[in-house]
């Protein structure tokens, strides 16, 4: 099937690169570029978490939230002076 398509710069350039690379059309390159990017899309990638810590010198015993949650405001406030 005859489609006209216009590539953005970079598009262009990896369709290219791929043509002289394997010797082929370019209608060829943008079909197996297109493939590629749409078998991307159904791999299912693990996403993974990695919790940061930081040190703010103040342990919490956080079993009592209202305690707790005061104690900070009292912390926040200080910064603000």
């Amino acid at each position: 099937m005859r489609t006209t398509v216009r590539l953005d710069p970079e598009v262009h350039a990896a369709a290219e690169q791929l043509r002289r690379e394997r010797n082929i059309g370019l209608g060829e390159a943008v079909n197996e570029l297109a493939r590629a990017g749409l078998a991307r899309e159904h791999e299912v990638r693990p996403i993974q978490f990695r919790q940061r810590t930081a040190s703010v010198g103040l342990r919490l015993e956080v079993t009592n939230i209202a305690e707790t949650l005061e104690l900070l405001d009292h912390y926040d406030a200080e910064d603000e002076r």
